[in-house]
């Protein structure tokens, strides 16, 4: 799958999407925004893909969105610049498989937004983050800075009302990053992490990337959220799987790729 500006590879189990505007440092037009959505759901409803990785060409991951677009004129009840941008956002942050943002140079505004919608960020020394708004006179939109903010809490203030730029060193100790890596160690690191991924139960993992974020916004697990979960995994091979190879010893071949629509 390839549009202008975002690329869809698949190598085994794992989906890579990756922006490729790198003269721009991957700033993100309307068009792009629109596939990006496209990608995250065409990988969503792929079953052989078990993880999606995010990445930007070249140097950068992502300056962010176009801002040369961002106030555009568009034909009369076509979508907005910001309504592709949220889609996009929400089909990657909604993703019902682990997602993985490889972060190498700037990582900034909509860049670092994508990262977010991430669930689980690696950077490589040198890299550096900044959420700027404020550098603009916009308003975040409301899903981004819910994120932001369930991610670093208090820490999202500051990078908020400032758009100061931070370095790898400061994202880690805030947890905006989750690993950083030297330059000679980030691709393998990344392929060592999305095998380990690919291995493991996707049944498992999409259930508990569900209820984590009915735990953020809630508090809570609902019980409706359990119960459903509950009746997908009393019909899924992957629990018997599971201790089967526990019990002799090997590795499990997990093949639940989706909830049973009968459960």
């Amino acid at each position: 799958m390839t549009s202008e500006g975002v690329v869809v590879t698949a190598a085994g189990s794992v989906g890579t999407i990756t922006l490729t505007r790198p003269a721009k440092r991957n700033a993100v037009t309307y068009d792009m925004w629109v596939a990006l959505g496209q990608a995250c759901q065409a990988l969503a409803a792929d079953p052989a893909a078990r993880v999606v990785v995010l990445r930007g060409a070249g140097d950068h991951f992502c300056a962010g969105a176009d801002i040369g677009e961002l106030l555009a004129e568009r034909p009369a009840h076509s979508p907005t610049f910001m309504d592709v941008n949220m889609v996009a956002e929400h089909a990657l942050a909604t993703l019902s498989k682990p997602t993985v943002a490889f972060v190498q140079g700037d990582c900034i505004g909509g860049g670092c937004a994508l990262a977010i919608d991430c669930d689980i960020r690696l950077a490589v020394e040198g890299s550096r983050f900044g959420i700027t708004p404020a550098k603009l006179g916009i308003v975040y939109p409301p899903a981004s800075l819910e994120r932001v903010v369930r991610l670093l809490g208090p820490a999202a203030r500051r990078l908020l009302y400032t758009g100061d730029l931070i370095d790898a060193d400061e994202a880690l100790h805030l947890g905006l990053i989750d690993e950083l890596l030297p330059a000679h160690r980030a691709e393998a690191r990344l392929a060592e992490l999305c095998a380990t991924l690919s291995e493991r139960s996707l049944l498992t993992q999409a259930a508990t990337k569900e209820m984590i974020a009915a735990v953020l916004r809630h508090g809570a697990v609902p019980a409706d959220l359990a119960d459903a979960w509950a009746r997908e995994v009393a019909v899924a091979a992957d629990p018997a799987e599971g201790v089967a190879a526990f019990a002799e010893r090997r590795s499990p071949r997990f093949t639940w790729s989706g909830p049973n629509p009968t459960a």
